[in-house]
This record gives structure tokens, sequence and C-alpha cells, in this order.
């Protein structure tokens, strides 16, 4: 049985792609994961997968000393690392970048084990940029950022199987949203969006009348005595069931919940995160913008939400586009060249 490790963490957008190729491949494979204690290792550990810590230093978009210190930390979890993979020798390294999976890359280049990346971005992150020369691929979810490296493979976004098994009725039962009006699904990420959730709670009193809202809010965020037509989770595991409920949708623009937002025809109203990023969300919302595939709302527009919202849901045009694109998954894509790699 071929042993695959996954590496990759600081977002939950850099860990749940690699779940979901992990879930996929855990009857034939053996499997396990190497990053830092942050998100990577509860989201691994909690399903149920063997996992490796090595703390990474993430590097600080702004001048400060911390920065400094990186270099000798960085040596000191590749050094871990590289001890760590000649005890386990996995077949292949699997990486979905950000900063914790460098180490493990670096240690896989040194042990002369294969390594595949995957980049979700249109523009390609620093991680990416910093281990492409020693992947034998760098998988890309758009084919313009596969141009930018000699190894680059286009072969779309890995798409959870779960999210596409939700049905629409029973969904809806389950979060008691009944009545007639459209429903709006607020998604902000792992952690919740504070700008998103408080731009939605200021003007729920002109959204309430057009739509049921389900809000993913992040933990700590719920308010208490909500008003009828508010459902609010902090967290959700039943995903399939969130997006099943859905006939607007209102998020960041992180490349894997767009690319499952568009998978699954959602007319979507994506407001980038901006401040303290390197503008891969803004990117991201402007080719899909572009293409005539959403709506964008900058993060100092957020007083225009609910008519923006309702453009959104009245826009025939955004509709027939979003039909009429194959998004598709790229998971299939994906785990024919790890299985090529080995």
């Amino acid at each position: 049985m071929k042993h695959i490790l996954f590496t990759g963490g600081g977002s939950a957008g850099h860990v749940v792609p690699n779940l979901a190729l992990m879930n996929e491949l855990k009857y034939s494979h053996k499997l396990s994961y190497m990053g830092t204690g942050g998100i990577e290792r509860e989201l691994v550990t909690s399903a149920g997968y063997e996992f490796y810590r090595v703390d990474c230093p993430k590097l600080v978009r702004s001048f400060t000393l911390k920065n400094l210190r990186i270099p000798f930390s960085l040596h000191k979890a590749v050094k871990k690392a590289e001890h760590t993979l000649s005890e386990i020798r996995p077949d292949l390294v699997f990486s979905k970048g950000g900063f914790a999976s460098y180490p493990a890359v670096k240690a896989a280049s040194k042990l002369r084990i294969p390594v595949l990346t995957h980049e979700s971005d249109l523009s390609a992150g620093l991680c990416t940029k910093l281990i492409a020369k020693k992947c034998k691929y760098v998988l890309t979810s758009f084919p313009e950022t596969a141009k930018n490296f000699p190894n680059g493979k286009h072969v779309g976004s890995p798409i959870r199987r779960e999210i596409l098994s939700g049905e629409k009725m029973r969904a809806r039962k389950k979060y008691e949203l009944t009545g007639n009006k459209p429903v709006l699904l607020v998604l902000g990420g792992g952690s919740g969006s504070k700008a998103i959730n408080q731009a939605l709670l200021d003007q729920l009193d002109k959204i309430l009348p057009y739509f049921s809202v389900l809000h993913l809010c992040g933990k700590g965020n719920k308010i208490e005595n909500a008003p009828e037509g508010l459902i609010q989770r902090e967290f959700e595991t039943d995903m399939g069931s969130v997006y099943a409920c859905a006939d607007v949708a209102l998020s960041r623009a992180g490349s894997n919940t767009a690319f499952e937002l568009l998978a699954l025809k959602k007319p979507t109203l994506f407001v980038p995160l901006e401040k303290s990023s390197r503008g891969d969300q803004l990117e991201n919302a402007l080719y899909f913008e572009k293409r005539g595939l959403c709506k964008l709302l900058r993060e100092d527009q957020l007083a225009r939400l609910p008519e923006e919202l309702l453009s959104v849901q009245r826009d025939n045009v955004l509709r027939t586009a979003i039909d009429n694109c194959d998004i598709g998954s790229g998971t299939a894509k994906i785990l024919a060249v790890i299985k090529a790699c080995y």
C-alpha cells in the first residue's frame, strides 16, 4: 500500500482541499499529514488521520523584527521534517501550500521523495513560488496560473464529494427554513468575517423582507435573540446541506469556496478580503466577474449590501452564465496525477 504524506496549512483553505483528496484515497493508501499546531492539526486529527507536527514560522507582510528570526526557525523546522520523513518514508508528498507546507516539501526534496503541489489562487502564493522547482508538477485551479511554471499543469479545484449530495427540501427542513422567500447563504471563512458579519447585522431590516438568511458566522459571533428569518451557525460540518439551501450566496472570495459555489451554480456576491492579504481574493473575484460569473462588492462599499444582494437575486443574465459554465471538480484529475507519480 502506497503512503502519501499531505501537507499544507495556515488557513482552512489549505487544509480542506487536502482532506477532500484524502477521503478519496483512504481505502487504497496509507495517509498521513504534516503541519503546524494550527488549524490543520485540529481538522486533520478530528478526521482521524495521523498527524506529524513541525512548527514553521510565518512571514509577516510588514516590517517587524520577528522576520529576522525566520531563517533560523525555518532551518530547525526543515531538519525536524527531514528526520520524520526519513523514518516514515512516504512514497509521495502532496502540498496544498501555505507556510506550514514548506518544511515537508524541502525535506522531501532532500530525500528524493517525489512532490506535487496544488495552487488554488489565480496568482501563486509565496510558498508555491519557493517550492515549484522541487515539485514534479505545480497543479493549478486556474488555467492561466499553470502557464507561469515550466512544470505547471491545470487540473481545476478539488471539490468535496459531500457538498454535491445535498438535497434542497431536506436541507431547508433541517434549518427550519420555511416560507417562500429565497435563502441567502452568508459565508465568511472558517473564523467568520467581521466586516461581512457586521454589515449583515447592521442591515438586516433591509435584507430580511426579501431573504431568509442562513449565516455561518464563525465561533463566538452568534447574536442573542436572532430575529425571525435569521438562522446562525458558528460552524457546520454538513456543508452539503448548507449549500443545498442556498438560492443566493454572500461570501469572501477564497478560491476553494468560489469554485464550490460556481460548481453548484449558486449566484454569488463576493466581498474579497483585501486588508492584511496579498490581494489573492480580489484577483479571484475579478477573474470570475470579468467572465460574468459573479458580482463583486468591495469591503468599503458594504453600505450597499441590501441592494447588491437583490441585484444578484434578480440578475437572469448572471444565472444563465453560471448555468452554462462547466466549472466541475478537479478531484479526479488530481487523483490521476497523484497515482501516476509513483
